[in-house]
């Protein structure tokens, strides 16, 4: 892709880094197995079923619709990570394009939202499949109670300290990888084998009278959220080796590697179960396996394949939202005992403390007024926010293309990222993604929770002569401007 001036010395660029910045230890096989870790997780684990159940035998195109949407949102942020190889990824670029402090507060709470729904939805997932994994009919509010230990568990691994290496991902991403290729040689072998129907693939059946492109929009909106977590990965551009030359192949392999893995998992489930039995159903991979191979023996690991990949995602989202809390509190931008550390384990307690609640507050909630099927709204909401934050990104784009940078970077063009504005608002609206209007309740609540937070900050500090958070600016955001 074009660059703009020429290069010129830089972090990035391989000189011998300052006192005081991150190791850049990151080269390109560890980047991209840490992109596809990211990705891959609950999302194909727990909701395939429920994209098949809006779509009928072709969830296949859900799928692809939402990598082509996250393929033209990758554009914009590979511009923007190269531009400015720095961490705070979307915080740092609205910063940046606009200079308000309450937008970029916003745009981070959103992001650390996405990460309580995300781990929510593991949560719930992670109940599930331990229920298939023993074998035994679990009730709904026994699920909920499993979901909510396992939170409190996640809690205890956070509060302790425990953080993921690169190094570690690469094994909890080969363990999460083999779940998926076996399910794909599975179903392969029951379709060659003619234990299955392939026919089912071109067939699209909605539900009721919902108009077909209504309803491709609705599985899409639901997709996207197998396809989040590219976008984290801005976050290692000051620990990555040159990241200006190789994020761009690099997150591009990485989605689309994923691309074909989720396309070719939603093709075997569709050709080897009936839809009536993926849709709704909160472990459907494991169906898929159990259906094309009964009392094959290693299809009794998948459902604890799936607790290790969605466990990995809940503790990575906690582990994000609860550092964000903590930043904003620390910034002034949330009440001040939000950024209480620990003596001893040197964790941000209280921030751990209250993402948690929240977490355990929507688990309690989905799961005793059901409307829909839990893990669908709980990943539908994850979607919801984290396009919001990506038509943003999008906007942040074309804003910011005036600005000048000493080396070479990546550019996205100027019609991918007016596309990718359209796209992720046409998946965000409610007449036109088809989304159920629990998601924007819960997006919504959490969002007026953060925004109550932050007034009552605002009111402390200026009663207190300290002035507002709107007048300072963090100095990791405003680096370089």
């Amino acid at each position: 892709m074009a660059s703009t001036t020429a290069p010129a010395p830089s972090p990035e660029s391989g000189a011998p880094a300052e006192q005081g910045e991150l190791k850049r230890a990151i080269g390109p096989k560890l980047l991209l197995l840490f992109i596809i870790g990211d990705i891959l997780g609950t999302g194909v684990y727990a909701l395939t079923g429920q994209v098949a159940a809006e779509v009928g035998g072709a969830a296949w195109l859900p799928f692809l619709i939402a990598f082509g949407v996250a393929l033209v949102t990758a554009f914009s942020y590979l511009e923007l990570v190269t531009k400015y190889p720095q961490t705070a990824g979307a915080a740092l670029y609205v910063h940046k394009a606009f200079g308000i402090h309450f937008v970029t507060f916003l745009v981070t709470f959103i992001v650390m939202c996405s990460g309580i729904t995300s781990a929510s939805t593991a949560a719930r997932a992670f109940a599930a499949n331990l229920a298939a994994g023993i074998d035994v009919e679990l009730g709904n509010a026994t699920i909920m109670l499993i979901a909510m230990g396992f939170l409190l568990l996640v809690m205890a691994v956070n509060f302790r300290g425990v953080s993921e290496s690169v190094k570690a991902n690469v094994v909890l991403t080969l363990v999460e990888l083999s779940g998926l290729v076996m399910v794909i040689l599975i179903g392969f072998w029951a379709i060659a084998g003619g234990n299955a129907d392939f026919s089912r693939v071109v067939v699209f059946e909605t539900p009721g009278d919902k108009a077909l492109l209504l309803s491709i929009s609705t599985a899409t909106s639901l997709a996207f959220f197998a396809m989040v977590g590219f976008e984290d990965s801005v976050n290692m551009a000051e620990e990555t080796k040159d990241p200006s030359r190789i994020f761009p192949r690099v997150m591009l392999t990485g989605l689309g590697i994923t691309a074909v893995i989720y396309v070719l998992v939603s093709l075997c489930a569709v050709a080897v179960v009936p839809i009536g039995r993926l849709a709704d159903n909160e472990t459907p991979l494991v169906t898929v396996v159990e259906t094309a191979a009964p009392g094959f023996p290693i299809g009794s690991l998948l459902p604890f394949i799936s607790m290790f990949a969605v466990a990995n995602s809940a503790l990575i989202n906690m582990m994000m939202a609860s550092r964000l809390l903590y930043g904003m509190s620390k910034q002034g931008v949330l009440p001040g005992f939000l950024s209480k550390v620990h003596a001893r384990n040197r964790t941000p307690w209280a921030s751990i403390l209250f993402t948690t609640g929240l977490s355990l507050l929507l688990i309690g909630y989905v799961s005793l007024s059901p409307e829909s099927p839990i893990v669908a709204v709980l990943g539908g909401t994850t979607s919801l926010l984290l396009l919001a934050v990506f038509a943003v990104v999008n906007l942040v784009v074309l804003r910011l293309r005036p600005d000048r940078v000493e080396h070479r970077h990546f550019r996205a063009g100027r019609v991918l990222p007016v596309v990718g504005i359209v796209a992720c608002l046409w998946l965000v609206l409610p007449w036109s993604s088809g989304r159920g209007i629990e998601q924007y309740g819960i997006a919504g609540a959490l969002l007026a929770i953060g925004v109550v937070l932050w007034a009552v900050t605002f009111v402390v500090r200026r009663s207190s002569g300290h002035g507002s958070p709107a007048e300072e600016v963090p100095a990791e955001l405003d680096h370089g401007r």
